[in-house]
C-alpha cells in the first residue's frame, strides 16, 4: 500500500473512485447526481488545496483518498459549494435531486417543530482543519484508511495546526469507531441531516474533533 500526495495525473481516476467508494455506507447515495456531488466534495480540494489531498495506491490503482483543509475559514463553505452546484447543474429541474431537496425542506420543518438542533457548518478556532476520507470497498481493512489518516495527521503536526474536525453520521458506526481509534472524540449534538436516508430512515450528523 502506497500513500502519497495527489498529482494532477490522478484526476480522472480519482473522479471515478469518488463515485464508488461509498458503497454500503450510509452516505453511499446523496442526491444522485455524481458531477454535482463531486463539485461539492471533491473538485474544490483538487483545485484549492491539492497538497492536503492524499491517495492510497495498491496494485497501481487508486483505492482510497483523503481530502483535507488546514484552515476551513480560508476554504469555501459546504453551503456555498452546494449552492453553486445547484445553480451550475440546475438540480431543481432534475427529478432525483429535486426530490432530495424537497425531502430536505420537509425534514427541516419536522426538526423545527420538534425544536431539535439544526445542522450547520462547524466553526471553531480550536479545530480549524477538516477532512473527508473514503476507501473503496475492496480496500477496507487493508491499511489504506490508517495510512491516509496517519499522513494527514503528520501534515497537521508539521503545519502546527491546533486541531481538526470532521463530520460523519451517527449511523456510520464503522467510521465512528475508526475515527475514535485515530484519536478523534465526539463533539456537540447530533442533529438530523436533512434529506438523507439510510435503509429508509433519517440519519444524524456526528461531529468529531482531534
Amino acid at each position: 500500500m502506497e500513500i502519497r500526495t495527489f498529482e494532477p495525473s490522478d484526476r480522472a481516476e480519482l473522479r471515478d473512485l469518488f463515485e464508488r467508494v461509498g458503497e454500503g455506507a450510509p452516505t453511499a447515495s446523496l442526491w444522485g447526481h455524481a458531477d454535482s456531488e463531486a463539485a461539492v466534495y471533491l473538485d474544490p480540494y483538487m483545485e484549492l488545496e491539492p497538497d492536503s489531498l492524499f491517495v492510497a495506491v495498491a496494485g497501481g490503482a487508486l483505492v482510497g483518498y483523503l481530502t483535507g483543509c488546514l484552515d476551513s475559514t480560508r476554504f469555501p463553505g459546504e453551503g456555498e459549494r452546494m449552492e453553486k452546484a445547484i445553480r451550475t447543474y440546475r438540480l431543481v429541474f432534475r427529478p432525483r435531486p429535486a426530490a432530495f431537496f424537497a425531502r430536505s425542506l420537509a425534514d427541516l420543518a419536522w426538526a423545527a417543530v420538534r425544536r431539535e438542533p439544526g445542522v450547520g457548518e462547524f466553526s471553531d478556532a480550536r479545530w480549524p482543519a477538516h477532512l473527508h476520507i473514503n476507501v473503496a470497498p475492496e480496500a477496507r481493512g487493508s491499511g489504506a484508511a490508517d495510512g491516509l489518516m496517519s499522513r494527514w495527521l503528520d501534515r497537521l503536526r508539521k503545519a502546527g495546526s491546533p486541531g481538526c474536525h470532521l463530520q460523519t453520521l451517527v449511523e456510520n458506526t464503522r467510521a465512528v469507531r475508526f475515527f475514535e481509534r485515530m484519536g478523534f472524540a465526539e463533539h456537540g449534538p447530533a442533529p438530523l441531516v436533512p434529506g438523507l436516508r439510510y435503509d429508509g430512515r433519517r440519519v444524524r450528523q456526528r461531529t468529531m474533533i482531534w
